[in-house]
Protein backbone atom coordinates (compact mmCIF):
# COMPACT_ATOMS: atom_id res chain seq x y z
CA UNK A 1 0.00 0.00 0.00
CA UNK A 2 2.63 2.54 1.06
CA UNK A 3 4.62 1.64 -2.78
CA UNK A 4 1.16 2.48 -4.44
CA UNK A 5 0.63 5.81 -2.24
CA UNK A 6 4.06 6.86 -3.46
CA UNK A 7 3.15 6.09 -7.01
CA UNK A 8 0.22 7.96 -6.68
CA UNK A 9 2.19 11.13 -5.62
CA UNK A 10 4.87 10.72 -8.11
CA UNK A 11 2.72 11.36 -10.97
CA UNK A 12 2.16 15.17 -11.10
CA UNK A 13 -1.11 14.82 -12.68
CA UNK A 14 -3.09 12.89 -10.52
CA UNK A 15 -1.30 14.71 -7.31
CA UNK A 16 -2.95 17.85 -8.79
CA UNK A 17 -6.22 15.99 -9.38
CA UNK A 18 -6.26 14.56 -5.49
CA UNK A 19 -4.51 18.00 -4.06
CA UNK A 20 -7.37 20.03 -5.91
CA UNK A 21 -10.44 17.54 -4.65
CA UNK A 22 -9.00 17.95 -1.07
CA UNK A 23 -9.17 21.92 -1.13
CA UNK A 24 -12.41 21.61 -2.69
CA UNK A 25 -13.46 19.67 0.55
CA UNK A 26 -11.81 21.66 2.99
CA UNK A 27 -14.06 25.04 1.22
CA UNK A 28 -17.23 22.97 1.43
CA UNK A 29 -16.45 22.19 5.55
CA UNK A 30 -15.38 25.61 5.70
CA UNK A 31 -18.91 26.87 4.31
CA UNK A 32 -20.46 24.10 6.63
CA UNK A 33 -19.49 26.06 9.40
CA UNK A 34 -20.63 29.61 8.79
CA UNK A 35 -23.88 29.82 10.78
CA UNK A 36 -26.86 31.82 9.83
CA UNK A 37 -27.35 34.16 13.02
CA UNK A 38 -29.76 34.18 15.13
CA UNK A 39 -30.15 30.73 16.08
CA UNK A 40 -30.66 28.69 19.37
CA UNK A 41 -27.75 26.55 19.24
CA UNK A 42 -28.39 24.75 22.63
CA UNK A 43 -32.11 24.33 20.96
CA UNK A 44 -30.63 23.15 18.06
CA UNK A 45 -28.92 20.74 19.50
CA UNK A 46 -32.08 18.71 21.48
CA UNK A 47 -33.65 19.14 18.06
CA UNK A 48 -31.45 17.09 15.82
CA UNK A 49 -30.92 14.96 18.90
CA UNK A 50 -34.10 13.93 19.27
CA UNK A 51 -35.54 14.08 15.43
CA UNK A 52 -34.72 11.32 13.57
CA UNK A 53 -35.56 12.46 9.80
CA UNK A 54 -33.82 15.71 10.17
CA UNK A 55 -30.92 14.00 11.55
CA UNK A 56 -30.60 11.95 7.99
CA UNK A 57 -31.19 15.21 6.67
CA UNK A 58 -28.31 16.66 8.26
CA UNK A 59 -26.57 13.81 7.51
CA UNK A 60 -26.60 15.10 3.58
CA UNK A 61 -25.87 18.45 4.33
CA UNK A 62 -22.96 17.34 5.90
CA UNK A 63 -23.32 18.70 9.61
CA UNK A 64 -24.40 21.86 7.77
CA UNK A 65 -27.99 21.62 8.82
CA UNK A 66 -27.30 21.12 12.51
CA UNK A 67 -25.74 24.37 13.02
CA UNK A 68 -27.92 26.37 10.38
CA UNK A 69 -24.72 26.84 8.12
CA UNK A 70 -24.86 29.29 4.67
CA UNK A 71 -25.01 25.46 3.04
CA UNK A 72 -27.78 23.94 5.49
CA UNK A 73 -29.04 22.24 2.79
CA UNK A 74 -26.17 20.35 1.15
CA UNK A 75 -26.94 18.46 -1.98
CA UNK A 76 -30.54 17.34 -0.72
CA UNK A 77 -32.06 19.50 -3.49
CA UNK A 78 -30.21 18.35 -6.15
CA UNK A 79 -30.42 14.55 -5.16
CA UNK A 80 -34.13 14.93 -5.04
CA UNK A 81 -33.99 16.76 -8.18
CA UNK A 82 -32.11 13.74 -9.77
CA UNK A 83 -34.34 11.25 -8.62
CA UNK A 84 -37.65 13.29 -9.75
CA UNK A 85 -35.97 13.29 -13.14
CA UNK A 86 -34.97 10.27 -13.41
CA UNK A 87 -38.79 8.66 -12.44
CA UNK A 88 -39.68 10.71 -15.34
CA UNK A 89 -37.33 9.01 -17.73
CA UNK A 90 -40.08 5.98 -16.80
CA UNK A 91 -43.22 8.26 -17.43
CA UNK A 92 -42.25 10.34 -20.32
CA UNK A 93 -40.66 8.67 -23.21
CA UNK A 94 -39.04 11.34 -24.69
CA UNK A 95 -37.54 12.31 -22.10
CA UNK A 96 -36.35 8.99 -21.70
CA UNK A 97 -34.93 9.09 -25.48
CA UNK A 98 -33.24 12.38 -24.81
CA UNK A 99 -31.42 10.99 -21.78
CA UNK A 100 -30.65 7.48 -23.24
CA UNK A 101 -30.44 8.24 -27.02
CA UNK A 102 -29.02 11.73 -27.58
CA UNK A 103 -25.54 10.64 -26.39
CA UNK A 104 -23.41 13.28 -24.60
CA UNK A 105 -25.72 16.09 -25.78
CA UNK A 106 -28.57 14.87 -24.71
CA UNK A 107 -27.36 13.91 -20.70
CA UNK A 108 -26.11 17.44 -20.83
CA UNK A 109 -29.80 18.72 -21.54
CA UNK A 110 -30.93 16.25 -19.51
CA UNK A 111 -28.36 17.11 -16.22
CA UNK A 112 -29.25 21.05 -16.93
CA UNK A 113 -32.61 20.84 -16.30
CA UNK A 114 -31.92 18.47 -13.13
CA UNK A 115 -29.87 21.53 -11.92
CA UNK A 116 -33.05 23.79 -12.90
CA UNK A 117 -35.51 21.86 -11.05
CA UNK A 118 -32.89 22.18 -8.35
CA UNK A 119 -33.04 25.68 -7.37
CA UNK A 120 -37.62 26.12 -6.49
CA UNK A 121 -36.85 22.71 -4.61
CA UNK A 122 -34.10 24.30 -2.64
CA UNK A 123 -36.33 27.30 -2.17
CA UNK A 124 -39.15 25.00 -0.70
CA UNK A 125 -36.98 23.26 1.44
CA UNK A 126 -35.68 26.63 2.63
CA UNK A 127 -39.13 27.99 3.63
CA UNK A 128 -40.31 24.73 5.08
CA UNK A 129 -37.32 24.69 7.31
CA UNK A 130 -37.53 28.11 8.95
CA UNK A 131 -41.20 27.93 9.12
CA UNK A 132 -40.52 24.99 11.54
CA UNK A 133 -37.52 26.10 13.17
CA UNK A 134 -39.64 28.75 14.01
CA UNK A 135 -42.71 27.19 15.47
CA UNK A 136 -39.64 25.23 17.67
CA UNK A 137 -38.68 28.45 18.98
CA UNK A 138 -35.15 27.63 17.50
CA UNK A 139 -35.25 30.80 15.30
CA UNK A 140 -35.75 33.95 16.63
CA UNK A 141 -38.42 36.38 15.40
CA UNK A 142 -37.45 36.97 11.80
CA UNK A 143 -39.73 38.66 9.55
CA UNK A 144 -40.16 38.37 5.44
CA UNK A 145 -36.58 40.37 4.90
CA UNK A 146 -34.65 37.48 6.95
CA UNK A 147 -36.76 34.87 5.73
CA UNK A 148 -36.08 36.28 2.21
CA UNK A 149 -32.27 36.50 2.82
CA UNK A 150 -32.23 33.31 4.20
CA UNK A 151 -33.43 31.04 1.49
CA UNK A 152 -31.37 33.28 -0.63
CA UNK A 153 -28.34 32.53 0.92
CA UNK A 154 -29.20 28.73 1.42
CA UNK A 155 -30.18 28.41 -2.49
CA UNK A 156 -26.97 29.97 -3.62
CA UNK A 157 -25.42 27.76 -0.96
CA UNK A 158 -26.65 24.16 -2.52
CA UNK A 159 -26.00 25.67 -5.99
CA UNK A 160 -22.94 26.40 -5.01
CA UNK A 161 -22.14 22.60 -3.40
CA UNK A 162 -23.45 21.34 -6.52
CA UNK A 163 -21.22 23.28 -8.57
CA UNK A 164 -18.39 22.03 -6.50
CA UNK A 165 -19.70 18.25 -6.75
CA UNK A 166 -19.16 18.88 -10.69
CA UNK A 167 -16.01 19.90 -10.22
CA UNK A 168 -14.47 17.11 -8.27
CA UNK A 169 -16.42 14.15 -10.81
CA UNK A 170 -14.70 16.28 -13.81
CA UNK A 171 -11.58 15.31 -12.48
CA UNK A 172 -12.52 11.50 -12.91
CA UNK A 173 -11.49 10.61 -9.31
CA UNK A 174 -14.72 9.91 -7.59
CA UNK A 175 -18.81 10.89 -7.69
CA UNK A 176 -18.43 14.49 -6.51
CA UNK A 177 -21.96 14.56 -4.63
CA UNK A 178 -20.39 11.24 -3.06
CA UNK A 179 -17.42 12.26 -1.95
CA UNK A 180 -19.34 15.71 -0.13
CA UNK A 181 -21.60 13.40 1.67
CA UNK A 182 -18.89 11.29 2.91
CA UNK A 183 -16.86 14.60 4.00
CA UNK A 184 -20.03 15.23 6.00
CA UNK A 185 -20.43 11.77 7.55
CA UNK A 186 -15.92 11.96 8.24
CA UNK A 187 -16.22 15.39 9.84
CA UNK A 188 -19.11 14.21 12.21
CA UNK A 189 -17.67 11.55 13.24
CA UNK A 190 -15.68 13.42 16.41
CA UNK A 191 -18.90 14.05 17.81
CA UNK A 192 -20.74 10.83 17.58
CA UNK A 193 -17.70 9.34 19.40
CA UNK A 194 -17.50 11.76 22.01
CA UNK A 195 -21.34 11.21 22.25
CA UNK A 196 -20.55 7.61 23.12
CA UNK A 197 -17.85 8.67 25.29
CA UNK A 198 -19.65 10.80 26.70
CA UNK A 199 -22.56 8.05 28.01
CA UNK A 200 -20.17 5.07 28.72
CA UNK A 201 -21.36 2.54 31.12
CA UNK A 202 -18.51 -0.11 32.37
CA UNK A 203 -21.44 -2.70 32.71
CA UNK A 204 -22.12 -2.20 28.99
CA UNK A 205 -18.68 -3.53 28.20
CA UNK A 206 -20.15 -6.69 25.92
CA UNK A 207 -22.82 -4.37 24.84
CA UNK A 208 -20.10 -2.16 23.24
CA UNK A 209 -17.94 -4.96 22.00
CA UNK A 210 -20.54 -6.90 19.90
CA UNK A 211 -21.35 -3.32 18.69
CA UNK A 212 -17.68 -3.35 17.34
CA UNK A 213 -17.79 -6.46 15.67
CA UNK A 214 -21.12 -5.71 13.90
CA UNK A 215 -19.20 -3.14 12.51
CA UNK A 216 -16.09 -4.51 11.12
CA UNK A 217 -18.31 -6.89 9.96
CA UNK A 218 -21.09 -4.98 7.80
CA UNK A 219 -17.74 -3.05 6.54
CA UNK A 220 -16.54 -6.80 5.17
CA UNK A 221 -20.18 -7.56 4.09
CA UNK A 222 -20.61 -4.55 1.93
CA UNK A 223 -16.54 -4.98 0.52
CA UNK A 224 -17.67 -8.27 -0.61
CA UNK A 225 -20.77 -7.55 -2.02
CA UNK A 226 -19.58 -4.29 -3.79
CA UNK A 227 -16.70 -6.25 -5.21
CA UNK A 228 -18.65 -9.08 -6.28
CA UNK A 229 -19.39 -9.86 -9.44
CA UNK A 230 -20.51 -12.88 -12.29
CA UNK A 231 -18.68 -12.71 -15.70
CA UNK A 232 -20.16 -13.68 -18.82
CA UNK A 233 -18.26 -15.38 -21.26
CA UNK A 234 -17.84 -13.98 -24.62
CA UNK A 235 -16.61 -15.33 -27.78
CA UNK A 236 -15.28 -13.07 -30.69
CA UNK A 237 -15.99 -14.82 -33.69
CA UNK A 238 -13.13 -14.98 -36.48
CA UNK A 239 -12.74 -11.52 -39.19
CA UNK A 240 -10.51 -11.26 -42.24
CA UNK A 241 -9.84 -7.80 -43.26
CA UNK A 242 -7.44 -7.77 -45.96
CA UNK A 243 -4.63 -9.62 -45.16
CA UNK A 244 -5.25 -9.47 -41.31
CA UNK A 245 -7.83 -11.71 -39.49
CA UNK A 246 -9.23 -10.53 -36.43
CA UNK A 247 -10.99 -11.61 -33.41
CA UNK A 248 -11.09 -15.39 -32.47
CA UNK A 249 -10.53 -14.45 -29.00
CA UNK A 250 -12.25 -15.63 -25.55
CA UNK A 251 -13.45 -13.03 -22.69
CA UNK A 252 -16.19 -11.93 -20.24
CA UNK A 253 -18.39 -9.45 -19.41
CA UNK A 254 -18.56 -8.57 -16.02
CA UNK A 255 -21.94 -7.97 -14.03
CA UNK A 256 -21.99 -6.75 -10.67
CA UNK A 257 -23.65 -7.84 -7.89
CA UNK A 258 -24.40 -4.32 -6.93
CA UNK A 259 -24.54 -2.40 -10.31
CA UNK A 260 -26.19 0.62 -8.72
CA UNK A 261 -23.83 1.06 -5.80
CA UNK A 262 -24.44 3.24 -2.71
CA UNK A 263 -27.15 5.59 -4.57
CA UNK A 264 -30.25 3.31 -4.12
CA UNK A 265 -29.49 3.83 -0.10
CA UNK A 266 -29.24 8.30 -1.21
CA UNK A 267 -32.34 7.55 -3.04
CA UNK A 268 -34.26 6.20 -0.34
CA UNK A 269 -32.95 7.87 2.73
CA UNK A 270 -34.03 11.43 0.44
CA UNK A 271 -37.61 9.81 0.22
CA UNK A 272 -38.13 9.16 3.71
CA UNK A 273 -37.36 12.35 4.97
CA UNK A 274 -39.93 13.84 3.40
CA UNK A 275 -43.39 12.45 5.22
CA UNK A 276 -41.74 13.26 8.67
CA UNK A 277 -40.99 16.37 6.94
CA UNK A 278 -44.30 17.55 6.13
CA UNK A 279 -45.63 16.09 9.30
CA UNK A 280 -43.20 18.31 11.47
CA UNK A 281 -44.12 21.53 9.07
CA UNK A 282 -48.04 20.60 9.51
CA UNK A 283 -48.47 19.59 13.34
CA UNK A 284 -48.70 23.03 14.40
CA UNK A 285 -51.44 23.88 11.57
CA UNK A 286 -54.12 25.61 12.54
CA UNK A 287 -56.76 23.33 11.90
CA UNK A 288 -57.55 20.75 14.11
CA UNK A 289 -57.92 17.94 11.66
CA UNK A 290 -54.75 18.90 9.64
CA UNK A 291 -52.74 19.08 13.23
CA UNK A 292 -53.70 15.49 14.28
CA UNK A 293 -53.04 14.06 10.35
CA UNK A 294 -49.63 15.47 10.40
CA UNK A 295 -49.00 14.05 14.36
CA UNK A 296 -50.17 10.61 13.66
CA UNK A 297 -48.23 10.53 10.76
CA UNK A 298 -44.85 11.48 12.57
CA UNK A 299 -45.90 8.93 15.21
CA UNK A 300 -46.17 6.52 12.41
CA UNK A 301 -42.52 7.34 10.97
CA UNK A 302 -41.34 7.14 14.28
CA UNK A 303 -42.41 3.77 15.09
CA UNK A 304 -39.14 1.44 14.40
CA UNK A 305 -40.37 -0.88 12.75
CA UNK A 306 -42.58 0.44 10.66
CA UNK A 307 -39.68 2.99 9.35
CA UNK A 308 -37.16 -0.18 8.82
CA UNK A 309 -39.89 -2.13 6.86
CA UNK A 310 -40.70 0.95 4.51
CA UNK A 311 -36.67 1.67 4.32
CA UNK A 312 -36.12 -1.30 3.46
CA UNK A 313 -38.68 -1.54 0.85
CA UNK A 314 -37.07 1.28 -0.91
CA UNK A 315 -33.67 0.35 -1.19
CA UNK A 316 -34.60 -2.59 -3.09
CA UNK A 317 -37.08 -1.20 -5.50
CA UNK A 318 -34.15 2.03 -5.76
CA UNK A 319 -31.44 -1.05 -6.56
CA UNK A 320 -33.95 -2.20 -9.20
CA UNK A 321 -34.67 1.20 -10.54
CA UNK A 322 -31.12 2.49 -10.71
CA UNK A 323 -30.00 -1.03 -12.35
CA UNK A 324 -31.78 -0.49 -15.19
CA UNK A 325 -31.06 2.50 -15.70
CA UNK A 326 -27.11 2.46 -15.88
CA UNK A 327 -27.80 -0.78 -17.19
CA UNK A 328 -29.11 -1.40 -20.90
CA UNK A 329 -29.10 -4.55 -21.94
CA UNK A 330 -30.07 -4.07 -25.44
CA UNK A 331 -27.08 -1.77 -26.32
CA UNK A 332 -24.20 -4.27 -24.70
CA UNK A 333 -26.65 -6.51 -27.07
CA UNK A 334 -25.98 -4.79 -30.41
CA UNK A 335 -22.34 -3.39 -29.22
CA UNK A 336 -21.50 -7.19 -28.73
CA UNK A 337 -22.93 -7.83 -31.93
CA UNK A 338 -21.58 -5.11 -34.06
CA UNK A 339 -17.94 -6.12 -32.54
CA UNK A 340 -18.58 -9.95 -33.91
CA UNK A 341 -18.55 -10.68 -30.05
CA UNK A 342 -21.63 -13.77 -28.84
CA UNK A 343 -22.47 -15.34 -25.52
CA UNK A 344 -21.79 -19.10 -26.12
CA UNK A 345 -25.00 -21.29 -26.12
CA UNK A 346 -27.23 -17.29 -27.34
CA UNK A 347 -28.31 -15.75 -30.39
CA UNK A 348 -27.15 -13.12 -30.76
CA UNK A 349 -29.75 -10.10 -30.75
CA UNK A 350 -32.74 -10.68 -28.80
CA UNK A 351 -31.58 -13.52 -27.29
CA UNK A 352 -28.56 -12.06 -25.83
CA UNK A 353 -30.62 -8.93 -24.40
CA UNK A 354 -33.11 -11.22 -22.93
CA UNK A 355 -30.59 -13.78 -21.25
CA UNK A 356 -28.28 -10.83 -20.04
CA UNK A 357 -32.14 -9.12 -18.55
CA UNK A 358 -32.43 -12.19 -16.73
CA UNK A 359 -28.76 -12.82 -15.38
CA UNK A 360 -29.12 -9.18 -14.31
CA UNK A 361 -32.16 -9.62 -12.21
CA UNK A 362 -31.30 -12.36 -10.61
CA UNK A 363 -27.89 -10.98 -9.47
CA UNK A 364 -29.38 -8.01 -8.54
CA UNK A 365 -32.12 -9.52 -6.52
CA UNK A 366 -29.27 -10.69 -3.93
CA UNK A 367 -27.14 -7.11 -4.10
CA UNK A 368 -30.85 -5.60 -3.44
CA UNK A 369 -31.72 -7.52 -0.31
CA UNK A 370 -28.19 -7.74 0.79
CA UNK A 371 -28.65 -3.73 0.49
CA UNK A 372 -31.37 -3.01 2.12
CA UNK A 373 -30.63 -6.02 5.28
CA UNK A 374 -27.39 -4.08 5.93
CA UNK A 375 -29.22 -0.71 5.63
CA UNK A 376 -31.67 -2.06 8.13
CA UNK A 377 -29.21 -3.91 10.58
CA UNK A 378 -28.47 -0.80 12.77
CA UNK A 379 -32.01 -0.29 13.66
CA UNK A 380 -31.63 -4.58 14.79
CA UNK A 381 -28.50 -3.66 16.64
CA UNK A 382 -30.02 0.07 18.46
CA UNK A 383 -33.11 -2.49 19.83
CA UNK A 384 -30.37 -4.84 21.32
CA UNK A 385 -28.08 -2.48 22.06
CA UNK A 386 -30.43 0.79 22.71
CA UNK A 387 -27.54 2.70 21.18
CA UNK A 388 -29.22 5.60 19.72
CA UNK A 389 -26.65 6.78 17.11
CA UNK A 390 -26.76 3.98 15.23
CA UNK A 391 -29.34 4.39 12.99
CA UNK A 392 -27.43 7.47 11.15
CA UNK A 393 -24.39 6.12 11.69
CA UNK A 394 -25.14 2.69 10.05
CA UNK A 395 -26.14 4.55 6.92
CA UNK A 396 -23.06 6.72 6.94
CA UNK A 397 -21.12 3.55 7.49
CA UNK A 398 -22.68 2.07 3.71
CA UNK A 399 -21.97 5.20 2.09
CA UNK A 400 -18.42 6.13 3.78
CA UNK A 401 -17.67 2.14 2.41
CA UNK A 402 -18.77 2.47 -0.88
CA UNK A 403 -17.37 5.56 -1.76
CA UNK A 404 -13.85 4.85 -0.52
CA UNK A 405 -14.40 1.77 -2.92
CA UNK A 406 -15.41 3.58 -5.70
CA UNK A 407 -12.98 6.13 -5.18
CA UNK A 408 -10.14 3.54 -4.68
CA UNK A 409 -11.28 1.94 -8.29
CA UNK A 410 -10.85 4.75 -10.01
CA UNK A 411 -7.47 6.01 -8.41
CA UNK A 412 -6.62 2.46 -9.76
CA UNK A 413 -7.64 3.18 -13.26
CA UNK A 414 -5.89 6.32 -13.78
CA UNK A 415 -2.72 4.23 -12.32
CA UNK A 416 -3.69 1.61 -15.03
CA UNK A 417 -3.92 4.09 -17.75
CA UNK A 418 -0.46 5.10 -17.38
CA UNK A 419 1.33 2.04 -17.21
CA UNK A 420 1.29 1.38 -13.16
CA UNK A 421 -0.06 -2.00 -11.29
CA UNK A 422 -3.15 -1.09 -9.51
CA UNK A 423 -4.13 -1.60 -5.77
Amino acid sequence: MKEKLIQIFKIKELRNKIFFILILLVVFRLAANIPVPGVDQERLRLFFQNNQFFGLLNLFSGQGLSSISIVMLGVGPYITSSIIMQLLTMIIPKLEQIYKEEGEAGRQKFNQWTRWLTVPLAALQTFAMISLLKSQGILGMVGAFEIMTITVVAVAGTIFLMWLGELITEKGIGNGVSLLIFAGIVAGLPSAISQIMATWDPSKLFTYFIFLIVIIASIGAVVFMTEGQRNIPVSYAKRIRGNKMYGGTSSHLPLRINQAGVIPIIFAMSIMLFPGMIAGFLSSASNPTVANLARSMGNLFQNQIFYGLLYFILVVAFTYFYTSVVFDPNKISESLQKNGGYVPGIRPGKNTADYLYRIMNRITLSGALFLGLIAVLPFIVQGFTSIGSVSVGGTGLLIVVSVVIETMKQIEGQLIMRDYEGF
